[in-house]
């Protein structure tokens, strides 16, 4: 069971493994680098006794992966076993303190520590041995703890993600909820800070100071079929399929088809307050960023409020002007980024209303805001990113168009055309992936290429920076996004035979300035593979190859122009041999900063 749990977190990016089953008095373990295949006919092979038990992928932060730095960790008497997701910043000195007072280590990671100070703190009492440790331990950690004698394990979280799963005669922990879809769609989301321990037949939940708390009992929407892989042979490209009907869902949950009325069911910030804000600031790291990026241009054009997108991870170190009067709003996919919950924080501190835009219901993220829009995608589990993109997209124009009408920005009627234009999307994505077979041809061309530049403006300057993040996630070919406009302030130098730029060219307000750029490249013998809609014969003619997408209002046109570029760096990545929905040294939801 743990083992098959782990496969279904796979997608979570590991270069290690081990499980420990708690039975007959003492520890069973096993654990080594590698993947889960190359370790589990080991682990199977085991003598494990016992029901009680923890397992954990490693993404090595400290210390090299190997069989040592593996998890579990465990106390100097072995009666005592860790797993742990997180970064414990203050490591260093709890380990010489713990050595000093005659304690030996094993490994270079970080975690070791947390089973030396739970024996350091044992007097009888596990947990509150466990509450007192983790009362040390600065940074960020979800962790399980086992022990030889007892048939229960113990669990605490601090901006790491951990959820239990609530069965019949069975309790489940996990960091992500596919890993016990199988078993359970009954869940509770833990709060920072919260300790918890759980048995086969109860939970039972703590807060810091060891005192009992409620926490609410969730159902996941989410069925297993969705978390697997199907007839595809990657998720990466399930997850792209899958967005006509991600949009589709997102959109309906936000908009009504009949009466074209928006409605937000979780939106709990006042429209007062909404109708009063004098400034946007939008927070997110990777993929959500360049969600944030369109936003940026959506609500400047639409609303005329001053707005920002910042990246999460610079967000406290040089913050914008914030104050009460702000509106901040957070992307995230997973809501569980852990730059994305400090930005949030610091926000706060400085009396900005937080709307979260987050695609996991009971996230960390969702909990610490003072609203939400869930967007509607189902799980991702590919580590690049796809459906969750182009649906932060449909929830954050939605919003555009709801503070524009608010602020008197714009006419009812002008709302609903756009509004009417949103609801079409997914089936315009529908037909946009019909360019599928057009992109393996172009994937076969370029595989070996070293380096590609991608160009845009306005609203698709994000689609440019996207579409290169997808290439270089997968492929592992370096690619830069890049403003076309400032083609002529550096980067043209560049440009030659084999150095390909991908420039999106579809109708709108710059695409007479995108058609200067693409000739500036050619007149430089660089090829170019553009993006444009049906008909456009000036740019099939300018270009060496023309992907044709439908024709959809500007300000949505985000949506369906990066489905050629996911597909693009989809399949140069298949073509290359690597693994899609694993790529090295990433991880799916980046909880550490």
């Amino acid at each position: 069971m743990i083992l098959d749990s782990l496969k279904r977190l796979e997608y979570r990016g590991y270069d290690s493994v081990g499980i420990a089953v708690a039975g007959d008095g003492e520890i069973f373990w096993e654990k080594d680098k590698g993947n889960i295949a190359s370790v589990e006919s080991r682990i199977r092979q085991a003598n494990m006794p016992g029901n009680c038990g923890i397992g954990h992928t490693r993404w090595a932060t400290h210390g090299k992966p190997n069989r040592v730095n593996a998890h579990p960790h465990f106390d100097c008497t072995k009666n005592i076993a860790v797993v742990h997701n997180g970064i414990i910043e203050n490591f260093h000195d709890l380990k010489e303190e713990l050595i000093e007072t005659g304690h030996r280590f094993a490994s270079e990671t970080d975690t070791e520590v947390i089973p030396h100070l739970i024996e350091k703190n044992y007097e009888g009492d596990l947990l509150k041995a466990v509450i007192s440790s983790v009362k040390r331990l600065q940074g960020s950690y979800a962790i399980a703890v086992a022990t030889a004698e007892s048939k229960e394990i113990i669990v605490a979280k601090l901006r790491s993600p951990l959820v239990i799963g609530i069965g019949k005669g069975e309790n489940f922990i996990a960091s992500d909820v596919p890993a016990i879809l199988p078993y359970t769609k009954e869940v509770i989301y833990l709060d920072d800070q919260d300790v918890a321990v759980v048995s086969a037949q109860s939970v039972r939940i703590y807060d810091s100071s060891g005192n009992l708390v409620t926490r609410r009992v969730a159902t996941v929407q989410w069925e297993q079929e969705e978390a697997e892989k199907g007839e595809y042979r990657h998720f990466m490209l399930k997850e792209i399929h899958e967005q006509p009907e991600a949009l589709k869902n997102t959109i309906d949950s936000i908009i009504d088809s009949r009466t074209c009325q928006i409605r937000f069911p979780h939106l709990e910030i006042p429209d007062k307050f909404l109708h009063e804000a004098q400034s946007i600031t939008l927070v997110a790291c990777g993929t959500a960023y360049h969600a944030a990026l369109v936003a940026k241009y959506a609500f400047t054009n639409l609303t005329n409020l001053p707005t920002l997108a910042e990246p999460a991870s610079e967000f406290r170190y040089s913050p914008p002007y914030i104050d009460s009067h702000t509106l901040l709003i957070a992307i995230s996919q997973s809501g569980e980024t852990a730059d994305t919950l400090a930005a949030v924080q610091e926000a706060k501190k400085r009396g900005a209303k937080v709307l979260a835009i987050c695609n996991v219901t009971g996230s960390s993220l969702a909990r610490a805001s003072d609203s939400i829009i869930y967007t509607r995608a189902g799980p991702e589990i590919g580590v690049a990113s796809t459906k969750a993109y182009t649906t932060q997209l449909a929830a954050v124009i939605a919003l555009t168009l709801h503070l524009a009408e608010l602020k008197g920005k714009m006419e009812k009627s002008a709302q609903e055309e756009i509004l009417r234009d949103l609801l079409g999307i997914p089936d315009a994505v529908e037909k946009a992936l019909n360019v599928e077979p057009q992109t393996v041809e172009i994937a076969e061309k370029f595989k070996d290429t070293t380096t590609f530049l991608y160009i845009g403006r306005h609203y698709n300057l994000a689609t440019a920076f996207e579409g290169a993040l997808k290439l270089k996630e997968i492929s592992y070919i370096h690619a830069e996004g890049y403003g076309a406009g400032e083609m002529k302030h550096g980067p043209i130098a560049l440009v030659q035979p084999n150095y390909p730029t991908v420039a999106i060219a579809t109708r709108g307000a710059v695409r007479e300035k995108m058609l200067s750029n693409i000739q500036e490249i050619k007149a430089r013998g660089g090829p170019v593979i553009a993006l444009a809609n049906p008909g456009d014969t000036e740019v099939k003619e300018l270009t060496d190859y023309t992907i044709e997408v439908p024709e959809v209002r500007e300000v949505l046109s985000p949506i369906v122009n990066i489905i050629p570029l996911q597909l693009l760096a989809y399949y140069i990545a298949v073509k290359k041999g690597y693994n899609v929905d694993q790529p090295r040294n990433l991880a799916k939801s980046v909880t550490v900063e």
